[in-house]
């Protein structure tokens, strides 16, 4: 087994509950795949939203299924500035205490009090290949990766550990575009 990484850039995308989904697109409504992501199971769908913050709006977002027992939005940093959310840099599912904001579809929209993040950059492993690497889950580790002129180290990776779970490295775009990710990006763990 390969020692690297695959690095995937994970854009701005929803998360909604199936409530959100009916309030957002009518009763009934279903996510239809426009997409399979690396991740087993999930998808990006056709269905598109609006992201609304105090200073401005997010037009066209792509909801990610299949649909989820909270609603979350995961945006860049540069993302939730440009329309006036201060979210938190978080794994994804927690939620308490993150930003507010409106999401609105061409149904009808959603307040949500909380659920605006900046996803921590992560590492998703099977079990299998987290005993190959010699990590644990919930571990943070550093990664190493070399792009032609702005190779980088990236700290604070959190490991991910399911049988669920396809091995790949997410970054957002900000982190993407600051070390120039290109498809094929390999990593590698330099600090265990």
């Amino acid at each position: 087994m390969s020692k690297e990484i695959l690095v995937e850039t994970s854009a701005r995308h929803v998360h909604v509950t199936k409530e959100t989904l009916e309030t957002l697109f009518g009763k009934g409504a279903e996510l239809t795949v426009k997409k399979m992501l690396s991740q087993p199971g999930q998808f990006a769908s056709e269905q598109r939203v609006d992201v609304v913050g105090p200073k401005n709006t997010l037009k066209n977002v792509s909801i990610l299924g299949p649909c989820r027992k909270a609603d979350q939005v995961e945006l860049s940093a540069t993302d939730a500035r440009s329309i006036g959310i201060s979210a938190p840099i978080r794994e994804s599912g927690d939620l308490d205490g993150s930003a507010p904001c409106k999401i609105v579809g061409p149904c009808g929209e959603v307040e949500i009090a909380q659920g605006v993040i900046v996803a921590k950059r992560h590492i998703h492993f099977t079990p299998a290949d987290a005993e190959e690497f010699g990590v644990k889950d919930g571990q943070s580790v550093w990664v190493k990766v070399e792009t032609e002129n702005r190779k980088a180290i990236l700290g604070d990776v959190v490991i991910r550990v399911s049988e669920n779970y396809s091995k790949a490295m997410h970054i957002d775009t900000d982190e993407s575009n600051a070390i120039g990710a290109t498809p094929g990006l390999m990593a590698t763990i330099v600090e265990v």
